[in-house]
Protein backbone atom coordinates (compact mmCIF):
# COMPACT_ATOMS: atom_id res chain seq x y z
CA UNK A 1 0.00 0.00 0.00
CA UNK A 2 1.34 3.35 -0.96
CA UNK A 3 2.34 5.90 2.06
CA UNK A 4 0.07 8.54 2.58
CA UNK A 5 1.29 12.05 1.71
CA UNK A 6 -1.00 15.08 3.16
CA UNK A 7 0.21 18.57 2.87
CA UNK A 8 -0.67 21.08 5.18
CA UNK A 9 -0.58 25.03 4.42
CA UNK A 10 -0.88 27.57 7.28
CA UNK A 11 0.65 31.10 7.19
CA UNK A 12 0.53 32.32 10.53
CA UNK A 13 1.60 31.53 14.04
CA UNK A 14 -1.65 30.72 15.47
CA UNK A 15 -1.81 28.42 12.69
CA UNK A 16 1.19 26.82 12.82
CA UNK A 17 0.67 25.98 16.49
CA UNK A 18 -2.43 23.97 15.43
CA UNK A 19 -1.33 22.52 12.23
CA UNK A 20 1.93 21.13 14.50
CA UNK A 21 -0.94 19.46 16.70
CA UNK A 22 -2.81 18.42 13.85
CA UNK A 23 0.26 16.65 12.51
CA UNK A 24 1.45 14.66 15.62
CA UNK A 25 -1.74 13.11 16.16
CA UNK A 26 -2.27 11.92 12.50
CA UNK A 27 1.01 10.40 13.22
CA UNK A 28 -0.14 9.12 16.69
CA UNK A 29 -2.99 7.47 14.35
CA UNK A 30 -0.41 6.43 11.90
CA UNK A 31 3.42 6.50 12.24
CA UNK A 32 4.18 5.82 8.25
CA UNK A 33 2.39 9.35 6.92
CA UNK A 34 3.96 11.84 5.32
CA UNK A 35 3.16 15.10 5.66
CA UNK A 36 4.92 18.20 4.19
CA UNK A 37 4.15 22.02 4.07
CA UNK A 38 4.55 25.52 4.80
CA UNK A 39 5.22 26.33 8.36
CA UNK A 40 7.56 27.08 10.90
CA UNK A 41 10.19 25.32 13.51
CA UNK A 42 6.84 24.17 15.17
CA UNK A 43 5.65 22.17 12.67
CA UNK A 44 8.90 21.26 11.75
CA UNK A 45 9.36 19.44 15.02
CA UNK A 46 6.31 17.87 14.97
CA UNK A 47 7.45 16.05 11.44
CA UNK A 48 6.74 17.80 8.93
CA UNK A 49 8.79 18.63 5.82
CA UNK A 50 8.60 22.11 5.89
CA UNK A 51 9.52 23.46 2.27
CA UNK A 52 8.65 27.08 3.21
CA UNK A 53 9.10 29.15 6.33
CA UNK A 54 5.96 31.64 6.81
CA UNK A 55 8.04 34.04 9.46
CA UNK A 56 7.49 36.80 6.77
CA UNK A 57 4.21 36.11 5.54
CA UNK A 58 1.88 37.43 8.80
CA UNK A 59 0.42 40.21 7.78
CA UNK A 60 -2.44 43.07 9.38
CA UNK A 61 -4.63 44.86 6.73
CA UNK A 62 -5.38 45.66 3.22
CA UNK A 63 -1.95 48.14 2.84
CA UNK A 64 0.09 44.89 4.22
CA UNK A 65 -0.97 42.57 2.42
CA UNK A 66 -0.36 44.66 -0.73
CA UNK A 67 3.79 45.04 0.04
CA UNK A 68 3.71 41.12 0.23
CA UNK A 69 2.02 40.36 -2.77
CA UNK A 70 5.03 39.10 -4.93
CA UNK A 71 5.64 37.19 -1.72
CA UNK A 72 2.15 35.49 -2.10
CA UNK A 73 2.23 34.96 -5.56
CA UNK A 74 5.67 32.57 -5.40
CA UNK A 75 4.01 31.06 -2.62
CA UNK A 76 1.03 29.68 -4.20
CA UNK A 77 3.29 28.70 -7.38
CA UNK A 78 5.65 27.19 -5.45
CA UNK A 79 2.37 25.10 -3.85
CA UNK A 80 0.93 24.00 -7.09
CA UNK A 81 4.37 22.75 -8.70
CA UNK A 82 4.49 20.62 -5.73
CA UNK A 83 0.79 19.25 -6.21
CA UNK A 84 1.84 18.69 -9.44
CA UNK A 85 4.97 16.82 -8.93
CA UNK A 86 4.12 14.88 -5.64
CA UNK A 87 0.62 14.34 -6.23
CA UNK A 88 -0.70 14.36 -2.18
CA UNK A 89 -3.54 12.03 -1.40
CA UNK A 90 -5.25 15.39 0.26
CA UNK A 91 -4.63 19.08 1.37
CA UNK A 92 -5.29 20.45 4.43
CA UNK A 93 -5.28 24.37 4.90
CA UNK A 94 -5.41 25.57 8.49
CA UNK A 95 -6.98 29.10 8.98
CA UNK A 96 -5.15 31.95 6.62
CA UNK A 97 -7.87 32.31 4.53
CA UNK A 98 -7.06 34.87 2.08
CA UNK A 99 -4.09 32.65 0.47
CA UNK A 100 -5.98 29.44 1.28
CA UNK A 101 -9.35 30.09 -0.67
CA UNK A 102 -7.55 31.37 -3.21
CA UNK A 103 -5.35 28.67 -3.52
CA UNK A 104 -8.59 26.46 -3.60
CA UNK A 105 -9.65 27.66 -6.60
CA UNK A 106 -6.72 27.15 -8.20
CA UNK A 107 -6.45 23.49 -7.00
CA UNK A 108 -10.25 23.28 -8.49
CA UNK A 109 -10.96 19.89 -6.27
CA UNK A 110 -8.08 17.81 -8.18
CA UNK A 111 -7.22 16.59 -4.80
CA UNK A 112 -9.14 16.38 -1.43
CA UNK A 113 -9.25 19.68 0.38
CA UNK A 114 -9.89 19.85 3.98
CA UNK A 115 -10.14 23.01 6.03
CA UNK A 116 -8.77 23.00 9.33
CA UNK A 117 -10.14 26.16 11.73
CA UNK A 118 -12.68 27.98 9.67
CA UNK A 119 -12.04 31.16 7.86
CA UNK A 120 -14.55 33.78 10.14
CA UNK A 121 -16.95 34.17 7.35
CA UNK A 122 -19.71 34.62 9.78
CA UNK A 123 -18.38 37.81 10.92
CA UNK A 124 -16.75 39.19 7.22
CA UNK A 125 -16.92 39.05 3.52
CA UNK A 126 -20.17 35.88 3.89
CA UNK A 127 -19.00 35.93 0.16
CA UNK A 128 -16.54 33.21 1.07
CA UNK A 129 -19.09 30.63 1.85
CA UNK A 130 -19.56 29.94 -2.27
CA UNK A 131 -15.67 29.57 -2.62
CA UNK A 132 -16.04 26.93 0.63
CA UNK A 133 -19.26 25.29 -0.76
CA UNK A 134 -17.48 25.20 -4.48
CA UNK A 135 -13.95 24.38 -3.58
CA UNK A 136 -13.49 22.43 -0.07
CA UNK A 137 -14.28 18.96 0.29
CA UNK A 138 -14.59 19.01 4.23
CA UNK A 139 -14.72 21.38 6.68
CA UNK A 140 -13.52 20.90 10.58
CA UNK A 141 -14.53 23.59 12.95
CA UNK A 142 -13.78 24.41 16.81
CA UNK A 143 -16.66 26.48 17.43
CA UNK A 144 -20.11 24.90 17.91
CA UNK A 145 -22.06 27.91 16.18
CA UNK A 146 -19.87 27.45 13.02
CA UNK A 147 -20.55 23.90 12.26
CA UNK A 148 -24.28 25.23 12.80
CA UNK A 149 -23.38 27.72 10.61
CA UNK A 150 -21.88 25.71 7.57
CA UNK A 151 -24.88 23.29 8.18
CA UNK A 152 -27.66 25.98 6.67
CA UNK A 153 -25.13 26.09 3.64
CA UNK A 154 -25.04 22.48 3.48
CA UNK A 155 -21.40 22.20 3.85
CA UNK A 156 -19.51 19.17 5.00
CA UNK A 157 -18.51 20.31 8.70
CA UNK A 158 -17.59 18.41 11.65
CA UNK A 159 -17.16 20.30 15.15
CA UNK A 160 -14.17 18.96 16.93
CA UNK A 161 -13.73 21.79 20.00
CA UNK A 162 -10.99 24.19 20.52
CA UNK A 163 -7.66 23.01 20.67
CA UNK A 164 -6.52 25.47 22.82
CA UNK A 165 -8.27 23.74 25.66
CA UNK A 166 -5.14 21.12 25.41
CA UNK A 167 -2.56 23.42 25.16
CA UNK A 168 -3.23 26.45 28.01
CA UNK A 169 -1.76 25.47 31.30
CA UNK A 170 0.91 26.77 33.11
CA UNK A 171 4.04 25.37 33.67
CA UNK A 172 4.57 26.84 37.32
CA UNK A 173 2.85 27.14 40.38
CA UNK A 174 2.19 31.48 40.87
CA UNK A 175 4.32 31.42 44.14
CA UNK A 176 6.82 30.30 42.05
CA UNK A 177 6.74 32.37 38.91
CA UNK A 178 6.51 35.33 41.06
CA UNK A 179 9.43 34.61 42.69
CA UNK A 180 11.37 34.03 40.12
CA UNK A 181 10.55 37.27 38.87
CA UNK A 182 11.14 39.17 41.70
CA UNK A 183 7.62 40.17 41.46
CA UNK A 184 5.52 40.79 45.05
CA UNK A 185 2.63 38.28 46.38
CA UNK A 186 1.16 41.23 48.10
CA UNK A 187 0.22 43.15 45.33
CA UNK A 188 -2.03 42.50 42.89
CA UNK A 189 -0.88 41.88 39.34
CA UNK A 190 -1.49 42.75 35.85
CA UNK A 191 -0.65 41.63 32.57
CA UNK A 192 -0.31 43.10 29.34
CA UNK A 193 -0.82 41.36 26.81
CA UNK A 194 -0.23 43.38 23.39
CA UNK A 195 -0.33 40.97 20.90
CA UNK A 196 2.20 38.76 18.63
CA UNK A 197 2.95 40.82 15.63
CA UNK A 198 5.19 43.85 15.32
CA UNK A 199 2.89 46.33 14.37
CA UNK A 200 -0.17 45.00 16.74
CA UNK A 201 2.84 45.62 19.75
CA UNK A 202 3.52 49.02 18.05
CA UNK A 203 -0.23 49.95 17.85
CA UNK A 204 -1.36 48.43 20.91
CA UNK A 205 1.64 48.59 23.64
CA UNK A 206 1.81 52.14 24.01
CA UNK A 207 -2.55 52.44 24.88
CA UNK A 208 -1.67 49.57 27.38
CA UNK A 209 1.19 51.09 28.74
CA UNK A 210 -1.01 54.19 28.97
CA UNK A 211 -3.59 52.91 30.73
CA UNK A 212 -1.48 51.24 33.18
CA UNK A 213 0.17 54.45 34.34
CA UNK A 214 -3.23 56.11 34.99
CA UNK A 215 -4.47 52.80 36.76
CA UNK A 216 -1.44 52.86 38.88
CA UNK A 217 -1.04 56.54 40.06
CA UNK A 218 -5.04 55.42 42.07
CA UNK A 219 -4.45 52.04 42.85
CA UNK A 220 -1.19 51.93 44.37
CA UNK A 221 -0.88 48.11 45.24
CA UNK A 222 -0.30 47.14 41.70
CA UNK A 223 2.51 45.76 40.22
CA UNK A 224 2.61 44.99 35.79
CA UNK A 225 4.00 42.92 33.60
CA UNK A 226 4.44 42.03 29.74
CA UNK A 227 3.70 39.03 27.96
CA UNK A 228 6.40 39.25 25.40
CA UNK A 229 6.06 37.22 21.87
CA UNK A 230 9.06 35.76 21.15
CA UNK A 231 8.50 36.15 17.02
CA UNK A 232 8.95 40.03 18.31
CA UNK A 233 12.37 41.94 18.79
CA UNK A 234 13.75 42.56 22.31
CA UNK A 235 14.69 46.45 20.35
CA UNK A 236 10.71 46.88 19.21
CA UNK A 237 9.67 46.09 23.50
CA UNK A 238 12.43 48.13 25.03
CA UNK A 239 11.85 51.24 22.16
CA UNK A 240 8.09 51.49 23.64
CA UNK A 241 8.66 50.32 27.08
CA UNK A 242 11.42 52.62 27.70
CA UNK A 243 9.10 56.14 26.36
CA UNK A 244 7.19 55.38 29.79
CA UNK A 245 8.16 55.82 33.86
CA UNK A 246 6.71 52.33 34.82
CA UNK A 247 8.17 49.78 36.68
CA UNK A 248 7.17 46.02 34.90
CA UNK A 249 8.74 43.23 34.03
CA UNK A 250 9.10 41.77 30.10
CA UNK A 251 8.58 37.98 30.40
CA UNK A 252 9.11 35.94 27.65
CA UNK A 253 7.90 32.40 26.38
CA UNK A 254 5.70 32.50 29.51
CA UNK A 255 2.54 33.43 28.37
CA UNK A 256 0.25 31.04 30.41
CA UNK A 257 2.30 31.49 33.77
CA UNK A 258 1.61 35.33 32.86
CA UNK A 259 -1.66 34.67 32.59
CA UNK A 260 -1.95 31.95 35.59
CA UNK A 261 -0.10 34.48 37.80
CA UNK A 262 -2.44 37.67 37.15
CA UNK A 263 -5.19 39.04 38.65
CA UNK A 264 -6.49 41.29 35.86
CA UNK A 265 -5.16 41.19 32.18
CA UNK A 266 -5.22 43.87 29.32
CA UNK A 267 -5.26 41.56 26.25
CA UNK A 268 -5.54 42.33 22.51
CA UNK A 269 -7.91 40.66 20.24
CA UNK A 270 -6.95 37.74 19.29
CA UNK A 271 -6.40 34.10 19.96
CA UNK A 272 -4.92 35.56 23.10
CA UNK A 273 -8.81 36.74 24.89
CA UNK A 274 -9.40 32.59 24.32
CA UNK A 275 -6.29 31.77 26.47
CA UNK A 276 -7.08 34.48 28.63
CA UNK A 277 -10.68 33.15 29.06
CA UNK A 278 -9.68 29.16 29.80
CA UNK A 279 -7.64 30.56 32.45
CA UNK A 280 -10.69 32.15 33.71
CA UNK A 281 -8.91 35.23 34.44
CA UNK A 282 -10.64 38.93 34.14
CA UNK A 283 -9.80 40.80 31.39
CA UNK A 284 -10.56 43.75 29.20
CA UNK A 285 -9.99 43.43 25.22
CA UNK A 286 -8.05 46.20 23.43
CA UNK A 287 -7.44 46.64 19.76
CA UNK A 288 -5.80 49.50 17.82
CA UNK A 289 -4.61 49.27 13.85
CA UNK A 290 -3.48 51.11 11.05
CA UNK A 291 -6.23 54.11 10.60
CA UNK A 292 -6.50 53.37 7.03
CA UNK A 293 -6.54 49.11 7.52
CA UNK A 294 -9.27 50.12 10.07
CA UNK A 295 -11.50 52.20 7.52
CA UNK A 296 -11.27 49.22 5.20
CA UNK A 297 -11.85 46.54 7.67
CA UNK A 298 -14.71 48.00 9.94
CA UNK A 299 -17.46 47.69 6.82
CA UNK A 300 -17.28 44.15 6.10
CA UNK A 301 -17.58 43.18 9.92
CA UNK A 302 -21.22 42.45 10.47
CA UNK A 303 -20.51 41.33 14.30
CA UNK A 304 -21.47 43.73 16.87
CA UNK A 305 -18.25 42.39 19.15
CA UNK A 306 -14.30 41.85 18.08
CA UNK A 307 -13.29 39.57 21.00
CA UNK A 308 -14.10 36.04 20.24
CA UNK A 309 -14.79 35.79 23.97
CA UNK A 310 -18.29 38.02 23.31
CA UNK A 311 -19.12 36.46 20.30
CA UNK A 312 -18.91 32.85 21.54
CA UNK A 313 -20.88 34.37 24.51
CA UNK A 314 -23.32 36.11 21.80
CA UNK A 315 -23.56 38.86 24.22
CA UNK A 316 -20.85 41.46 25.67
CA UNK A 317 -19.27 40.01 29.05
CA UNK A 318 -16.15 41.69 28.27
CA UNK A 319 -15.50 45.28 27.45
CA UNK A 320 -14.09 46.14 24.33
CA UNK A 321 -11.77 49.29 23.63
CA UNK A 322 -11.77 49.02 19.61
CA UNK A 323 -9.95 51.77 17.90
CA UNK A 324 -11.59 55.11 18.89
CA UNK A 325 -12.21 53.83 22.42
CA UNK A 326 -8.59 52.44 22.58
CA UNK A 327 -8.28 55.65 24.71
CA UNK A 328 -5.82 55.21 27.99
CA UNK A 329 -8.57 57.14 30.76
CA UNK A 330 -11.10 55.33 29.35
CA UNK A 331 -9.51 51.84 29.90
CA UNK A 332 -7.91 52.92 33.18
CA UNK A 333 -11.52 54.21 34.19
CA UNK A 334 -13.14 51.01 33.52
CA UNK A 335 -10.60 48.82 35.04
CA UNK A 336 -10.24 50.30 38.15
CA UNK A 337 -13.67 50.42 38.29
CA UNK A 338 -13.93 46.47 37.89
CA UNK A 339 -11.09 45.93 40.38
CA UNK A 340 -12.47 47.63 43.29
CA UNK A 341 -16.18 46.18 42.44
CA UNK A 342 -15.44 42.38 43.60
CA UNK A 343 -19.14 41.07 42.72
CA UNK A 344 -18.44 42.43 38.87
CA UNK A 345 -14.96 40.50 39.16
CA UNK A 346 -17.70 37.14 40.43
CA UNK A 347 -19.66 37.64 37.37
CA UNK A 348 -16.90 38.18 34.98
CA UNK A 349 -15.14 34.40 35.97
CA UNK A 350 -18.65 32.91 36.21
CA UNK A 351 -19.33 34.02 32.02
CA UNK A 352 -15.69 33.11 31.48
CA UNK A 353 -16.47 29.67 33.24
CA UNK A 354 -19.49 29.34 30.83
CA UNK A 355 -17.06 30.41 28.07
CA UNK A 356 -14.69 27.56 29.14
CA UNK A 357 -18.08 25.05 28.66
CA UNK A 358 -19.03 26.00 25.40
CA UNK A 359 -15.45 25.44 23.74
CA UNK A 360 -15.89 21.53 23.92
CA UNK A 361 -13.52 18.94 25.84
CA UNK A 362 -9.81 18.22 25.68
CA UNK A 363 -8.91 15.82 22.90
CA UNK A 364 -9.26 18.32 19.51
CA UNK A 365 -6.31 17.59 17.46
CA UNK A 366 -6.63 13.83 17.63
CA UNK A 367 -10.35 14.26 16.99
CA UNK A 368 -9.49 15.94 13.78
CA UNK A 369 -6.74 14.10 12.66
CA UNK A 370 -9.43 11.26 13.05
CA UNK A 371 -12.00 12.62 11.03
CA UNK A 372 -9.27 13.43 8.21
CA UNK A 373 -7.80 9.82 8.23
CA UNK A 374 -12.11 8.55 8.12
CA UNK A 375 -12.27 10.84 4.99
CA UNK A 376 -9.56 10.11 2.99
CA UNK A 377 -10.70 6.01 3.54
CA UNK A 378 -14.38 6.93 2.33
CA UNK A 379 -13.46 9.42 -0.56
Amino acid sequence: MAQIHLLIVCGEASGDLNAANLALALKNLNPEIKISGVGTDTMRQAGVEIFYDIKDLAVIGFFDVLKKLPKFFRLKKLILERIKQEKPNAIIFVDFSGFNLRLAKEIKKTIPAIYYISPQVWASRAGRIKTIKDYIHKMIVIFKFEEEFYRKYGIDVDFIGHPLLDIVKPSMEKKEFLRKFSLSEAKTTLALLPGSRRQEIENILPVMLGAALLIQKKFSNIQFLVAKSGQVGWDIYNSIIGKVNLDLKIIEGQTYDCLHSADFCLVASGTATLETAIMQKPFVVIYKMNLLNYLLYRPQVKLPYIGMVNIVAQKKIIPEFIQFQARPKKIADAVLEILKNPSRIWQMQKDLSHIHSLLGEKGASLRAARIIVNFLNNF
